[in-house]
């Protein structure tokens, strides 16, 4: 059985990028696998050193992982800095990486560009400490994005390194996991890209939304003035509502609009509301789940227990291994 990793920062609430994406493989794989999910919460501190409420924001998003269908029996989903054993690979690995393998980093260079005024140290040594998440389970797959694929090839130097420092055959080089089939992408509310939270709040559906701020924000999705040929190609504004609309609609009304665009009579006020409508029914099990979960404080605190032993019991065997191996001995 392969044991596979994957985290997620507590930077923002979960949204239908989020469920369509990685999140619904999640809840399958963790029937297939040995499944660990954590809250990144030391990781969100390289970008929002200060945050105003980074308990509340951890909470939030395990209720919703909660909520969204991982099992704390079946998987195991805890918070990073539950598992204090993190820190201490994460100072080994820095011990055997590179400053100029760090820099070279495509992350580390846009980070720089983005938060100039912010180039702290933890930033240049996030790969060290994603590689420490990683390894700290001894993980041999991990669900990737592009953006992070550097990382985990990273994440195998480190490992290799490792292993030829000590002359031992002990960390896997992990890879990153296919989930076997296409994910269905969910565009953005803004005209362009993938619905996600770096485009600002109106450009994503949260799991969370109440209907009435959903309906606000999908009347205020970008449209153009409308086709003036019978059958003529969307564009990417209007492709993106159409998009949407065939996930979270059903297929009959997919067709009416679809038909409308290509006859010239559509008006899109009464698609974005129809749309609108459809997102909130297809929304409210999760939101209601949500809403339940979020309430029952015994459930959360348990959830978070039950990971933080599993994810400790097997960290601190890493650790204890390691030490070994490095030649750390008690007196």
């Amino acid at each position: 059985m392969e044991t596979v990793l994957s985290g997620i920062r507590p930077t923002g609430n979960l949204h239908l990028g989020n469920y369509f994406g990685a999140l619904s493989n999640f809840v399958e794989m963790q029937n297939e696998h040995n499944c660990y999910f954590f809250i990144a919460d030391y990781h969100s501190l390289t970008t929002h050193p200060t945050p105003k409420d980074l308990h509340g924001n951890v909470r939030q998003v395990l209720v919703e992982y909660l909520a969204a269908g991982l099992d704390p029996e079946k998987s195991t989903l805890y918070v990073q800095s539950d598992v204090p054993e993190v820190n201490e690979l994460y100072l080994f690995l820095n011990m055997n990486a590179y400053i100029g393998e760090l820099e070279r980093c495509t992350s580390f260079k846009d980070k720089i560009r983005q938060q100039p005024q912010n180039v702290n140290a933890g930033l240049m040594t996030y790969p060290t400490l994603m590689a420490a998440d990683i390894l700290i389970h001894r993980a041999t797959k991990v669900p990737v994005g592009k953006d992070q694929e550097q990382h985990l090839e990273l994440t195998r130097q480190f490992s290799n390194r490792f292993n030829r420092m000590y002359s031992v055959d002990y960390f896997p080089e992990p890879q990153a996991f296919n989930f076997g089939k296409e994910l269905v992408k969910i565009p953005g509310l803004n005209g362009s890209g993938k619905m996600g939270k770096s485009e600002g709040e109106g450009n994503a559906i949260f799991l969370a939304d109440e209907p009435e701020v959903i309906r606000k924000k999908v009347m205020k999705a970008v449209t153009d003035s409308g086709p003036t040929q019978h059958n003529q190609e969307k564009p990417e504004v209007i492709q993106n509502i159409f998009q949407l609309m065939k996930v979270v609609s059903t297929p009959d009304t997919y067709n009416y609009f679809d038909e409308r665009y290509n006859s010239c009579s559509i008006r899109y006020g009464d698609m974005k509301k129809q749309l609108a409508e459809d997102m909130i029914v297809f929304t409210e099990p999760m939101r209601e789940r949500i809403k339940a979960i979020s309430a029952d404080e015994v459930y959360i605190a348990n959830a978070a227990r039950i990971g933080r032993e599993k994810a400790r019991e097997s960290a601190s065997k890493t650790i204890r291994e390691v030490r070994e191996i490095i030649g750390f001995r008690n007196f």
